[in-house]
Formats: C-alpha cells, structure tokens, sequence
C-alpha cells in the first residue's frame, strides 16, 4: 500500500497544498457501526411499513453523507508550508515540527498528523490562519542521519463517522549527533602570546561578532549604528588574542574504540561551547578552525556525526507514477 501511495504521488516539494485526488476517506470503527444501525433501522422500517422509522432512516443517512463531505472538506485546501528538523543527540528524544497553513475562511478543526504509523498530534487551524504541530522522533542510539520518509496528515472531524487522510513524502534528514559521554579531561592548547594585552583592552581583542542584548552588558558594547537602523538591539563581542584555545585532536584521544572516542570528542565540544570558550575540531580530513557559538558547535557536532560514516542511499526511482516534483 505505502508503495502503491508513493508512485501514484510522487515526491512532494514544499510547500505542499493538499488536493483533493490525494486524499483518501473511508469510515471509521465507529462510522461501521452507525453504517450497521441505519442498516437494521431500514429493515424494520420497510417490515414494518413504518414512514416514521424511514423518515428517521434516510434523515441519518442524509446526516452521514454531510458528515463525509464535511471530514472530506476539513482536510482539503489545507497547505503544509514548512517541515524543520532539530538535531538531536543518540538516545536521546528529538521532535519534528510542522507548520500548517489554511487559506479557507473557515477554521479546520482536529488536523492530526504523524511519522507513518505513530502517534497523532492535533492541532485546529484558524480561518486565514497557521499552527504548528510537534511530532515525537523515535529515539535511536546510532549517530549520523535519520531519514523519515513520509508523513501522515488526516481528520475526523465532524462527528468521527470517517477518515480522511495522506501522505507526504519529503527528504528529511534528521543530524543525529554521537552522545556525550567520557570522563577524560579536555585538552588546552594556549593561544598566549608575548606582549599581549590584558583582558578587557580593545585594542589587543579579536573581533567575533554580534550577539543579542542581554541583561547587564555595557552600553558601551552596544552597536547604536545598526540600532538606529532598525535592527535589533545587539552588542559587539570580542575576544582576547591572548586568551587559551581548545583543541580537540582526534588522533590525540588515547581511547581505542571508535564511537567511544567520538563520544568523547562530543562531550569536549558540549563543554567547551557551555563555558564560552573558543574550540576547534580536527579529525582525519576534516579540520575546523577554533571558534564558538551555536553555528559553530553545530558544525562540530555534525562533523562528528558523520564521520566514517557512508551516505545514506538515495530513494529508489519510481515508474509509472505521477512526475516528480523539483
């Protein structure tokens, strides 16, 4: 089913806006069961030659086919405009966010989505409105790219007499970063220099960027330029030239089991980023320049991630299905 579904629609592009020749609907249990009553209502009312009993009959079932339309209607013309995928740490619990979209000026209650088969989460779209909906990832305990291959979008509002649903495919890569773990102690390489400058003095620091404003930073600090610009309020960030560097050396971890080693370079790079410090990152053909902050940490992290590890194959081809998106 899950083979026939992907070569009927294809690869799907965001944003993706839900048509109605890709939604699927069929009762639910309950909808069976109602199916069943009508059904012996009916029996008794043409055995009985009651009109009331089938006035009744076709009024429940004039009642379920609205119902269907209605559920078919809740689903359709909703667009799903952006899909984003933390990274996350080996065993540890990471999330997938959605963003939905409703064009309708009517609010679409109880869109429910899911990875595949797990657990639904909910959200109602107000009419011209958005929401967002956060899916559980399934912990895992390898490092490097967890792939999801499709994404189940559905509804049973009104009533829940029927189903209506489908299937999103997109390439979604999931970093999933070794798990900090060692005890060893991390490296300092001393980056002091003769003559260096104290801390503190401008003219001996190194100049690394802009962040936020946070409470109890100098005003002096404060790029009033860019403020008067518009922009946020941010604050100039510098480094001492003659502050220490860390130096994480692959080759330099006396740990002779691979994932342990990575683990442990991990957990450096955890360390080093928490405590402010500047760190870089050499492994066997890769080396990254000592830096800090979140970008940097990421790219430390991923590295690890993936080291040693083959890339991930790509989706088989599909035949005979519907053109793939760009």
């Amino acid at each position: 089913m899950a083979v026939w579904v992907r070569r009927r629609q294809g690869l799907d592009a965001l944003p993706v806006t839900l048509a109605r020749r890709r939604l699927y609907i069929l009762p639910t249990r309950g909808g069976i069961a109602f199916a069943l009553l009508w059904l012996v209502m009916l029996l008794a009312g043409l055995n009985y030659g009651n009109s009331l009993a089938l006035f009744l009959t076709f009024l429940l079932a004039g009642f379920a086919l609205v119902a269907m339309h209605e559920c078919h209607r809740n689903l359709l013309g909703t667009t799903l405009t952006a899909v984003s995928a933390p990274p996350m740490f080996a065993g540890g619990s990471g999330a997938l966010i959605l963003s939905l979209a409703n064009a309708a000026p009517q609010t679409r209650y109880g869109v429910q989505a899911a990875l595949d088969e797990g657990a639904l989460q909910a959200a109602d779209l107000p009419a011209g409105g958005s929401a967002r909906l956060e899916l559980a990832l399934p912990a895992t305990a390898r490092r490097g790219l967890l792939r999801i291959e499709r994404l189940r979008l559905t509804s049973t509002h009104p009533f829940g007499l029927f189903r209506t649903w489908t299937w999103v495919h997109l390439a979604i890569e999931v970093v999933v970063y070794p798990r900090p773990l060692g005890s060893l102690p991390r490296p300092i390489a001393s980056g002091s220099q003769p003559g260096a400058h104290p801390r503190g003095s401008l003219g001996a620091d190194e100049w690394l960027g802009l962040r936020p404003f946070r409470d109890g930073d100098s005003p002096r600090q404060v790029d009033w330029k860019a403020y008067a610009r518009q922009a946020p309020l941010l604050v100039k960030e510098y480094s001492p030239t003659g502050s220490d560097l860390c130096l994480f050396d692959f080759a330099q971890v006396p740990i002779a089991e691979l994932e342990a080693r990575l683990a442990q370079l991990a957990r450096w790079v955890v360390e080093a980023e928490a405590g402010g410090e500047r760190y870089g990152l050499m492994l066997p053909g890769t080396a990254l320049a000592p830096n800090r902050g979140p970008e940097h940490r990421h790219r430390c992290l991923t590295a690890l991630a993936l080291y040693g590890l083959a890339p991930l194959p790509s989706p088989a081809p599909l035949t005979g299905g519907a053109a793939l998106h760009a």
